[in-house]
Order: structure tokens, then sequence, then C-alpha cells
């Protein structure tokens, strides 16, 4: 009995030291438990937002009309808002800054909008710089480039530029960008070549580049504006397009007129094949008139098809180019000589740096396809507001 007693006591013992034991050794247990549910609140958003590239849709959030314009970035707006650029000079004809959005006043039709859109003159553009590089061209490509190359540096260095050229063909060199080396390479790489398709270069920057592309907009088109080598688009199909476009439009047109009809009075010569005794200073520097790149569209090399060189085509051209740019509250210049080409440039430039924009959400009954009238005040005396005085909504 004695020696059972000992046993249990020694067993108790023994059991007591394991658990004790066991209880020091326990290991905590881990920081995440795949068991439990994982957090599901969302994380907040930056408090400064991102700006936006050219080929990425953002959501915006409400407009805080108390809130100051950020100057550092492009506002991104819902593409169902009718922007206005505006200019207000005074009795002197110059620019009149400083201005916020309580100082401006817009109607549609006679009726009041609520301005839900602001940007001061300090907000960046982004051009389209779209350059006539077929053989009609006034100018040389040298003289081309070097008067593009003087736009681009006088622009502010957030504003970004898109470099577009075109004969028969249509050539994006760029990208909207900054980057002025960029730029000058795009520039330097457009060289002169056959065929005119001016309102297909309109048409793709129009309705495929520009429209993506949130912000403060302007268009600077350099051409005669006779069109001879267009299949998708037409002159009405881009001043329709022009009056949907909320960016302004500057045409720089040149007359080649005289040079064409001279050109077309020459004695057209064929092309040998085989090496010609003619000294090359006798022939012709091209056929009459401007051949496409596969032989045709105007007749072909050496026909004598007259598209492109008559009295009444350069009359269409000049009201063309008149029409893109009332249309868009942009201006058109006139340029004869590299001198006045340079200084159009120029002045384009600083155009960009005055302008306001402003924009509204249409009213409900706003008829798709219908030209709407607008009207832009301001609660200032003796200036004057240019602005476009219409627009219309693309019918779906």
């Amino acid at each position: 009995m004695k020696k059972i007693t000992v046993f249990l006591y020694s067993a108790v013992i023994c059991l007591s030291f394991t658990i004790g034991f066991a209880q020091s050794r326990r290991v905590a247990p881990p920081t995440t438990d795949t068991n439990k549910k994982v957090n599901r609140r969302e994380p907040q958003p930056v408090a400064t937002p991102t700006p936006p590239t050219e080929n990425t849709a953002t959501q915006t959030p409400p407009v805080d009309e108390n809130a100051e314009v950020d100057n550092s970035e492009v506002i991104t707006v819902d593409t169902g808002l009718v922007t206005i650029p505006v200019k207000v000079l005074d009795r002197s004809g110059r620019f009149v800054g400083g201005l916020k959005k309580e100082n401006f006043k817009v109607t549609e039709d006679n009726l009041e909008q609520e301005i839900a859109y602001f940007s001061n003159e300090q907000v960046p553009f982004t051009v389209a710089l779209i350059l006539d590089m077929s053989y009609s061209a006034k100018f040389k490509a040298e003289e081309i480039q070097a008067a593009a190359l003087t736009f681009i540096n006088q622009l502010r260095p957030d504003d970004k530029v898109m470099v577009v050229s075109f004969d028969e063909e249509i050539y994006v060199q760029c990208e909207p960008t900054n980057d002025r080396k960029v730029l000058q390479a795009a520039i330097k790489s457009t060289k002169i070549s056959y065929g005119t398709s001016l309102y297909d270069a309109m048409d793709l920057v129009i309705n495929e580049k520009l429209k993506k592309i949130q912000g403060r907009k302007a268009v600077v088109l350099f051409s005669d504006g006779v069109d001879t080598t267009s299949r998708k688009a037409h002159d009405m199909s881009n001043l329709s397009d022009a009056l949907e476009l909320d960016a302004l439009i500057y045409p720089i047109q040149y007359d080649t007129f005289n040079e064409v009809q001279a050109m077309k009075n020459k004695p057209v010569i064929q092309q040998p094949k085989t090496p010609s005794p003619i000294p090359p200073k006798e022939k012709s520097p091209f056929p009459f008139p401007f051949p496409t790149k596969n032989g045709g569209g105007m007749g072909g090399v050496g026909s004598m098809d007259s598209k492109g060189t008559t009295v009444e085509e350069y009359q269409k051209a000049d009201e063309y180019l008149n029409e893109l740019a009332y249309r868009t509250g942009g201006r058109l210049y006139k340029a004869s000589t590299t001198g006045n080409l340079s200084t159009a440039f120029s002045n384009i430039a600083s155009e960009l740096r005055e302008y306001y924009s402003i924009g509204f959400y249409p009213k409900d009954e706003a008829e798709q396809g219908k030209k709407h009238k607008i009207k832009v005040r301001v609660d200032q005396q003796g200036v004057a507001v240019k602005a476009r005085d219409s627009y219309s909504i693309k019918k779906k």
C-alpha cells in the first residue's frame, strides 16, 4: 500500500512537470490568420491626382466650384462637356489676363448655362502641327522645317506638340510630347512628295487624335488649302467636324496659284527608263500635274489632268481655310515669304498664351447634329470677347 501511494505521488509530480514544460514552449499564433476575413476597406485615393496621358481615359470627380484651378496639370473633363476657348481684349487689342470663373457668363440658344469647367491662360496647350509637304508647296522643305522649329521653341515648356505631315499619304511623325529633341527630329524627318490629302489629314487629327486628348487644344495647319488625293474625307465633312471640336484651328495659308500655273504650262516630258543625253537642267523637275506615288490619282505620270489647278479650286481652298478658323475661334494667317511665314508661327505661339477655356454641359433637349448658338460675356467694362459662336453635337 505504501508503495502504491509513493507511485501515485511520483506520477502526479511528473504530469505537472510535463504540462508546465509544454506551456513554456507554446508558440504565439501567426500575425495573419488565413481563416479570418480580409479587410475590405478600399484604399483612399491619393490627394494629388495624376494628370491623364493622351491615350488613357480617366474619370473626373465632381467639380468644386470654389476650388482654384491647378495650373500644373491639364484638367480632365467628361466627354459630354462643351469646351470653349475664349480670348478677352481691351480697347487697345491687348489681352486681359487674370480673370476668374465668376467673371464669365455663357448662354446656349439664349439660355444661360452653368459653367462647369474653367482654366486660365496658364494651363498648357496640346498643339497638332500639320504640315503640307506636297509638291505644290511654295516653300522648300528646309524653310518649312526652320519655321516649324522656331514655332515649337516659342511654346511654353509644358505645352505638348503632335507633328503630322502629309502628301498623298499621312504621317504621324510623333504623338503629343513636350520633349524638344523628339519634336525636332520629327519635324526634320518631313519630306516633300507627291499628292495632297489635306482633308484626310484633318479628319485623322480631329476624329482620331484630338478627341482622345483632354484639356486645351489647338491645330496649326500649314497648307495652301488645295486637296487633290483625299479618299476618306472632304471639305464639308472637315467643316462639320470643326463645329464639334473643342480646339482652335490656325491655318497658315500660302498661295501657290501662280507657281502651279507656271508648271502646268511647261511641256510634259516623260522620264525615260534609260539614261538620256538631254542635260538634266533642261528636263522638267517632275511631270505635271503632280503625280501620286503609284502614278495615278491625277491622271498618272505625264498626264494633263488639271485637278488642283483651277481658279475655282483655289477659291474653294480659301473659303475652306477661312471657315476652319472662323468655326473654331482661331485665325487665318497668310504667308508669302519665309519672313512672314516665321512671323505667322510666332504670332500663333503668342496667341496660345492668351486664351481662357470655359465649359458647360449642354441642356438635356440639345438636338444632336443641330447647330447651337453660344455667346460668352465677361463682367468687365471696355473689353471685347473673342470666342466661337456655335457648336453641334455629333449624331450617334
